[in-house]
């Protein structure tokens, strides 16, 4: 007896994780950093010694130098923000195994989110449905809800086929193959019976009344009673909150924080797994992995969420589009959880939630102020009380917590409220995780945990075209702009709030659309345009400072270098992903900042489109064989293409007149060589112009009216460059 009680001490005494400091990248990185900022430091000393200078001894004209000189200053700036993820990497190791008995384990309420069935199957939304639902984790405490932001039937039609199915894929396992092969096909042939026509569609997902309801219910409550007692299901609910055209309903936080009430008077557990609906769970011990660090005593009460990396089963071995966003999961993340943990991702993540309440209710609080927090709902605000999970949702109150539930889910629940200004998932951006992780968890002192076991915990679906990732880099540009230029600017609102580097850490999240955008097109265009008029920014090969551009420019790509390989990529990859940073640069993140600042001048309205999920096969086919697929808006390829048009003529233009007319090529070398290197890098995009005759090539008509473009921009040019 002694024994095993000495067992059972020791047992609970060992941690349930460990961090590791990887020393070998820190030193790498700071000792980067050291050179880079040297070498940085005599660029800009070269640049400022040109104002010193009598005006016709000037090599260039001042106009020009400006833009160049702004653009070195602009991409240093993002430099030095980013040393934030460079300081104190570290790992994390888990230890699920030490964790207590089962009946010990607090309540995770899983929350999964969709919103347009023809971009996201419902296939894959049943598929996370079913993966959330077999979690290695005590049935009874886990709680599984949908939102179904389009309020599709075909979605709430399906769901009802999950739970009746659920019983025999436990108890028959040898038959699950077989009976997920027939709901597969039940999903086929319901989807194309409702023809989910896009207009109708879109008319239902903006104006349709809150539908909630448990699934796999019945009227019979002995039925109901004896298949939860014999199944041991996790309870699964379907939740489409109401819309109106005269109501705002604030996008994906709208939806988590209708959930967040919902989920609140239903089942209420302290913990909340949040799922994108494509992003099934491939390994059901990811919620014990959590536990790990929830529960335990040392780090629990300031912890707000842990975070997994987002992974993906449709990448290609060469990434062309840079899908799996490595720089984010396999860099970025691991720099930040050594300062104050990583940022809300959008998707799997554990978070606590009370993190997201802000207050909670505490014997003498005024009502009233607690309704004008939370909303008029008293059965919320009991939930606010509960320390736990209150006890299983049953049919003694079905019907009234139903009933509850709608009225949490309807429009004007909100009004007059503090949801998504203090209280739950943060509104005013389209990108939500970011701006609640920043505004309502880290500056209020609550830290994130990054945990990327080798096996993936959930796998997703990724963008593998040209135009939904564009898109959809719009649209985190928008949002991520929108914060940056608000008075919640982490440069601003941050420092009194955080550490000086994690508030870099958010900035240069925040505001890397711009500092990417600016800077690349000046480089795209004003060296190029300097080149084909023989007029140089640079210094000669044979000048003293010529090694200082070759040496920031080599230590950047370096840089960029090493964290690729050091991550497991390759040399091709580093391309892949230098060439998709100058094409989003110039594209969506220009576009993204423009709309985040038209509407922050009241001038354009915030837009949110779904990703889109569907895969096409011939789409599919040039992803998996590393050619780009442009079909996608002229608003898009039209800077593309107009960028090589002019490269091409500065690089032919540019090397003749050095070489053959003038002989000047060392001083003009390093614009010549700027040049090349834009068409080496970008391939892709003249064989799109010139070479291929697939659908996927960039049309004659965007090249022609590029080309026509350019001759008509040229001459203006040309007449600023000579005054």
């Amino acid at each position: 007896m002694r024994a095993n009680k000495a067992m059972e001490k020791q047992q609970n005494s060992l941690p349930l994780h460990v961090s590791h400091v990887k020393k070998s990248s820190l030193i790498i990185n700071r000792s980067l950093v050291l050179l880079h900022f040297t070498s940085l430091a005599f660029l800009v000393y070269y640049r400022v010694s040109y104002f010193f200078q009598v005006s016709n001894a000037r090599a260039a004209p001042l106009l020009p130098w400006l833009l160049v000189f702004a653009a070195e200053l602009l991409l240093s700036f993002q430099w030095l923000l980013g040393i934030a993820y460079r300081w104190r990497p570290i790992s994390r190791t888990v230890f699920p195994e030490r964790l207590p008995e089962a009946d010990q384990l607090p309540g995770i309420d899983v929350f999964i989110c969709t919103a347009d069935p023809t971009k996201e199957p419902t296939v894959e939304v049943m598929n996370t449905v079913l993966s959330a639902m077999a979690l290695d984790y005590p049935p009874e405490k886990l709680h599984v809800y949908l939102s179904d932001d389009g309020g599709a039937s075909i979605t709430l039609l399906e769901n009802d086929d999950v739970d009746s199915g659920n019983a025999a894929f436990i108890v028959e396992r040898e038959k699950i193959k077989e009976k997920y092969t027939e709901f597969k096909e039940r999903v086929t042939r319901a989807t194309e019976k409702w023809g989910l026509e896009n207009e109708g569609i879109s008319r239902r997902s903006r104006d349709h009344p809150s539908v909630v309801e448990v699934i796999g219910e019945s009227d019979n409550e002995a039925a109901n009673q004896e298949q939860q007692i014999n199944n041991k299901m996790p309870l699964l609910v379907y939740v489409a909150r109401e819309k109106r055209p005269s109501h705002p309903h604030n996008f994906k936080a709208g939806a988590l924080n209708v959930l967040l009430r919902v989920s609140g008077v239903m089942s209420n557990s302290p913990y909340i797994l949040m799922l994108d609906c494509d992003m099934y769970c491939n390994d059901p011990t990811s919620a014990r992995q959590a536990m790990c660090f929830h529960i335990d005593p040392k780090i629990s009460s300031s912890l707000a969420f842990v975070q997994f990396p987002q992974k993906f089963h449709n990448i290609s071995q060469d990434d062309i589009y840079d899908s799996q966003l490595r720089y984010i999961f396999w860099s970025l993340w691991y720099g930040m959880d050594g300062l104050k943990g990583p940022i809300v991702s959008g998707t799997n993540f554990y978070m606590k939630r009370g993190a997201l309440y802000s207050v909670s209710m505490q014997e003498g609080i005024d009502l009233t102020e607690l309704k004008n927090s939370f909303g008029p709902s008293n059965e919320f605000l009991k939930s606010l009380r509960q320390n736990s999970k209150p006890s299983r949702y049953d049919n003694d109150s079905s019907s009234t917590l139903l009933q509850e539930s709608k009225f949490l889910a309807s429009c004007a629940y909100e009004s007059n409220s503090k949801w998504g200004e203090k209280v739950g998932f943060m509104y005013h951006s389209l990108v939500e995780d970011y701006f609640t992780g920043f505004k309502q968890l880290h500056c209020k002192g609550w830290r994130s945990v990054y945990l990327n076991p080798e096996r993936p915990q959930f796998l997703g679906t990724s963008t593998t075209n040209l135009n939904d990732s564009l898109v959809q880099g719009t649209r985190w540009s928008s949002g991520l702009v929108q914060v940056a230029i608000s008075k919640y600017c982490p440069l601003i609102y941050g420092p009194p709030r955080m550490s000086l580097l994690e508030s870099m850490a958010y900035a240069d999240l925040g505001m890397f659309p711009l500092l990417n955008c600016l800077p690349l097109w000046c480089f795209a265009t004003v060296p190029q345009l300097c080149l084909l008029h023989g007029i140089p920014l640079y210094p000669e090969v044979s000048s003293s400072s010529f090694p200082i551009f070759v040496f920031v420019f080599l230590s950047a790509l370096s840089k960029h270098l090493y964290e690729v390989l050091s991550t497991g990529g390759s040399i091709k990859i580093w391309r892949n992903e230098q060439r998709i940073w100058m094409i989003r640069a110039v594209t969506c993140q220009l576009y993204g900042s423009l709309n985040a600042i038209m509407h922050k001048l009241g001038l354009a309205e915030a837009s949110f489109s779904a990703t889109n999920k569907v895969a096409d096969d011939e789409q599919v086919k040039l992803y998996g064989m590393g050619k780009f697929d442009f079909r996608t808006s002229k608003m898009f390829l039209a800077p593309l293409v107009t960028i090589i048009l002019l490269n091409i003529a500065a690089f032919v233009c540019g090397a003749i007149r050095s070489t053959i007319i003038t002989g000047d090529w060392d001083k003009m070398f390093v614009q010549i060589s700027l040049s090349f290197y834009v068409l080496v890098m970008n391939y892709a995009i003249i064989e799109g112009m010139i070479v291929r005759k697939d659908n996927g090539r960039i049309p004659p008509s965007v090249t022609l009216s590029s080309a026509l473009l350019s001759g008509i921009f040229l001459p203006l040019v040309s007449i600023i460059l000579r005054h």
